[in-house]
């Protein structure tokens, strides 16, 4: 059938089972846009307050749905502003597919109106980036655009797309999707090589980052946990992959993880990484990381291996087919000497600090929020301290359950990303964890909730500074505050009801589970401005270059 370009960009988002997209209009797309008032019965679009926030809409989406998140920006400044969220989505792995218009061919390359060649700017974020100049190659592009995104690796790809293909016609038909194949590197030498490391290993340490996530490799981690007989630790990206409240489960490790997790690196005899890529936020020094035993790392990345921590063994492959092969050439395994001791810490370390009534902890609000929805909430955040309290005090019971911007740490991703979230899930309770800091940078999206009515949960942490630089200026900059003390004089709550969405303050911890249950109960958009104090740190903490098994326990 003949279609325009425009229209064959509909029919290939319903071919990939595209339901929901996030974007903002503009002239290059006016051809695209005019197509989906055409297909807005099939495709829903989310129009937000700024493209950045488009992008990181797309993201949540695909983060919390496994789905793949799409996006659509005008060229030049439209196109531009989604870079943020590419090269979010790029750090950590999220499959993406952005649309992008740009001026017609003709003007290409002439410095013509709100012109920028996209593509090679995206370039060093993207698994891929192209510019369709034949629309004889549009519909072909737009399924290797998917395809890519979600291969291997996921991650972010970019198509440009001139206006004049978006407005010719050309012959569409619709094809099958092109099936993934899973990337297994059958190695038998390195398989025998972890085998050995696995059967001799009397004091294992079980990690599992992002790549568990990707792969859907939660039951297949868990039921390796238990057959190896091993302590678990997850990173930022894997929250919820494996169930928090399991008791062989340690919290984090890194800059911000918990003693118990250090204590087990610096006694353990061997590490097992599971689709991790062993960021600088993990290891510290990476020269006394995991120093005194042999490394088996699993990655589907073959470039990750020896790259930040040398591996004993190197397993290439996704991490769901690699850990069924391990759990198939290896007995049951006993480790209760070493797994009574990790108990025995667990019990002498407790992680959780309760309120102690004179003012607002986060910890207490996480641990609240986490009873009120008996920890089944999805949590999206900014970055900063408040990023780091929700992962620390927040037990996280399935995967997907956590979006947060690890790689890049990107202030201003949360509220974004919640709209995604909830959109991909709304049968969930989706509340966002803010700081000030990260809220001026995209409070106008209250605007995106309150006009689609997306029951959302704004919880900011009001501290009126920019708490986690603030806090390395405390222990490293002799206490001076350099432009890190915000003292806005922003009514947050007027701010918030001017956008239509209601507004609660906690100021003192009888507030807390009022609100909280208030907010959750009533269906519709909600803010809240918890105020806390802002000499409150992020504890554990592991200085720039030091050792992740010496965190600092006080400030």
């Amino acid at each position: 059938m003949k279609l325009t370009g425009a229209q064959i960009i509909m029919e290939c988002l319903l071919e990939q089972g595209v339901d929901t997209v996030f974007g903002y209009p503009g002239g290059a797309v006016l051809n695209i846009y005019d197509a989906l008032y055409e297909y807005k019965d099939k495709i829903r679009h989310i129009t937000t307050s700024h493209e950045q926030a488009a992008s990181h809409a797309a993201d949540g989406y695909a983060r919390s749905s496994g789905k793949t998140g799409v996006c659509i920006a005008t060229s030049g400044p439209g196109a531009t502003n989604l870079v943020t969220g590419i090269a979010t989505a790029y750090m950590d792995s999220i499959p993406m597919v952005a649309i992008t218009g740009n001026v017609n061919r003709n003007l290409l390359g002439k410095s013509s109106f709100q012109e920028v060649d996209i593509a090679a700017i995206t370039a060093p974020v993207t698994k891929k980036s192209l510019i369709v100049m034949d629309i004889a190659d549009l519909a072909d592009a737009i399924r290797d655009a998917f395809y890519v995104a979600n291969k291997g690796r996921k991650g972010p790809v970019l198509i440009d797309i001139p206006k004049d293909i978006t407005a010719l016609t050309y012959d569409f038909e619709r094809k099958p999707l092109k099936e993934q194949k899973h990337n297994f590197d059958h190695n038998e030498k390195q398989f025998k090589k972890a085998v050995e490391l696995l059967l001799k290993s009397e004091r294992p340490f079980l990690y599992a980052g992002g790549g568990v996530v990707a792969s859907e490799a939660e039951k297949e981690f868990a039921d390796f946990a238990e057959k190896f007989d091993a302590p678990v630790s997850a990173s930022l990206m894997c929250q919820g992959a494996y169930d928090q409240k399991l008791p062989r489960y340690l919290g984090m490790l890194g800059m911000h993880g918990t003693k118990v997790s250090s204590m087990a690196l610096k006694e353990c005899d061997l590490f097992i990484a599971v689709g991790s890529r062993f960021s600088d936020r993990v290891t510290c020094d990476t020269g006394v990381f995991a120093r005194n035993c042999p490394v088996i790392h699993i990655d589907i990345d073959a470039k990750e291996f020896n790259k930040n921590i040398k591996a004993a063994a190197a397993l290439r492959g996704n991490a769901k087919d690699v850990l069924e092969e391990l759990s198939r050439r290896i007995p049951q395994q006993n480790h209760s000497e070493w797994m009574n001791k990790i108990y025995g810490w667990k019990e002498k370390n407790p992680f959780l600090k309760k309120d102690d009534g004179m003012y607002v902890t986060p910890q207490y609000v996480m641990e609240t929020l986490g009873r009120l929805t008996d920890n089944k909430a999805m949590i999206t955040t900014e970055v900063g301290q408040h990023q780091m309290w929700a992962a620390q005090y927040f037990y996280y019971r399935y995967p997907r359950q956590l979006c947060t911007s690890g790689g890049l740490g990107t202030m201003g991703y949360g509220l974004g990303a919640a709209i995604g979230a909830k959109l991909a899930n709304p049968d969930k309770t989706v509340v966002n964890i803010a700081g000030d800091g990260s809220f001026h940078m995209n409070c106008s999206e209250l605007s995106t909730l309150s006009k689609y009515n997306i029951p959302v949960i704004e919880l900011l942490f009001n501290n009126e500074v920019l708490g986690m630089v603030r806090q390395w200026q405390k222990l490293f900059y002799g206490g001076r505050f350099s432009e890190t003390d915000l003292d806005k004089v922003t009514n947050y709550e007027k701010l918030s009801e001017a956008f239509g969405v209601k507004a609660y303050t906690i100021s003192k911890s009888s507030d807390v589970e009022k609100v909280l249950k208030e907010a959750i109960e009533s269906g519709k958009p909600a803010f809240i401005n918890c105020i806390i104090n802002r000499d409150m740190n992020v504890l554990p903490m592991v200085p720039a270059n030091g050792a992740v098994t010496d965190p600092i326990m006080e400030m």
